[in-house]
């Protein structure tokens, strides 16, 4: 597509260790668009992280090695640039902002230095200048007191400010794409809500791309124009969110939607879905959702499925996404999955409460304490 800034096609990334090769990310393909947010959804250790890390040529090595596919950014390939010109590239025309702003912040610079740090490199602002961008991007992302907070060190600040730090430095230099890893995971609701609101006006006004990942799927329905659920390794669904949350397609994003605690379900029993995502060393040779699908069949486990259209902008990689339609729209009734008839030859997906999950099932517990609450 002409208007599309970031194009992933056929990503394989794998980490080669004593046991064998870890599949991270086994064929990821999707795209965004200047100015759009993308939402990447699915349990831990489906590869998320890992694709946000392949884009930036951040795969930890030596064990990591990004193996087949191409990351097209602005027409051109980043797989095919030397680590200098990516280096050049990081922090200029691509950001990220990190799950952990302790992890990625130094704790012996103060934010000031570390902002200038960025600005310096790519930007070659010096002096008055420099101080000047610097307490300028500290009011952008809403710190008060940037004067004062500028000498500070990260261990000084709260949890909130140090990841509006974090994002202070990502777009210091006015990106063209900006990547974020769960930056909330750690903020409370009503700093969540503040932040997210702040990401929003900043893509507002930079026509910003934006990348988010996140296990909150109440945060994906407010901020994201599209949602690309993952499941070990692969993109399993996308689509508009609209698409995505009315008319699920893929019976493992039912199951995410169906986990979700609803108004309507009351102190009624929450689905969870059973199993465990499987060992990425040792992926199933067919589709890797059939050992815990409610409507895997023989073939499922002997042909991988393609990602293909089933609607306009919305694919799906199942060899019976026809056929969960209506499942699709009794999920977005945010009824249980153990009250719906089960489809031919399905198994009925077994319930569970709050607070007695099934012994194996990997149904996301951050999911359900924020999705009820107002993202932003």
């Amino acid at each position: 597509m002409a208007d599309t800034l970031l194009e992933v096609r056929d990503l394989r990334t794998y980490i080669y260790t004593r046991r064998g090769v870890v599949k991270a990310v086994d064929g990821a393909t999707f795209s965004v668009r200047p100015g759009e947010t993308l939402g990447i959804v699915g349990e831990s250790g489906s590869g998320k992280s890992m694709t946000c890390l392949s884009i930036l040529r951040l795969v930890p090595e030596p064990g990591g090695r990004i193996v087949g596919g191409q990351i097209l950014f602005d027409g051109e390939n980043l797989l095919d640039k030397s680590p200098e010109e990516m280096r050049r590239l990081r922090g200029s025309r691509i950001a990220m902002i990190l799950q952990d702003p302790m992890a990625s912040l130094n704790p012996a610079m103060t934010v000031g230095e570390q902002i200038a740090e960025t600005l310096a490199l790519h930007r070659g602002l010096r002096g008055r200048a420099l101080d000047e961008r610097v307490i300028e991007l500290l009011r952008q992302v809403r710190i008060s007191d940037p004067e004062r907070r500028v000498h500070a060190y990260p261990h000084q600040m709260s949890g909130g400010i140090r990841q509006r730090v974090a994002g202070a430095i990502a777009i210091s230099c006015q990106p063209s794409l900006l990547i974020a890893d769960e930056p909330t995971t750690s903020l409370d609701v009503t700093i969540q809500s503040q932040y997210l609101r702040l990401l929003k006006e900043i893509q507002r006004e930079t026509n910003l791309a934006l990348v988010f990942v996140t296990h909150d799927l109440g945060i994906v329905a407010k901020l994201c124009d599209r949602v690309a659920v993952m499941y070990a390794g692969r993109i399993v669904e996308l689509g508009r969110t609209r698409d995505i949350f009315n008319r699920p397609r893929h019976p493992y994003a039912v199951g995410l939607l169906d986990c979700l605690p609803t108004l309507r379900r009351g102190r009624g029993p929450l689905t969870a879905i059973e199993g465990q995502p499987p060992d990425l060393a040792n992926v199933p040779q067919g589709c890797s959702f059939a050992p815990r699908c409610p409507m895997a069949e023989p073939r499922c486990s002997q042909t991988r499925p393609p990602l293909e259209p089933v609607d306009a902008e919305h694919l799906v990689a199942c060899l019976r996404a026809g056929e969960t339609a209506t499942l699709g729209r009794r999920a977005a009734a945010v009824s249980p999955v153990s009250s719906r008839p089960a489809a031919s030859g399905a198994r009925t997906v077994r319930s569970r409460t709050a607070r007695r999950r099934a012994p194996g099932s990997s149904c996301d517990p951050s999911s359900r304490r924020r999705a009820a609450a107002p993202a932003a």
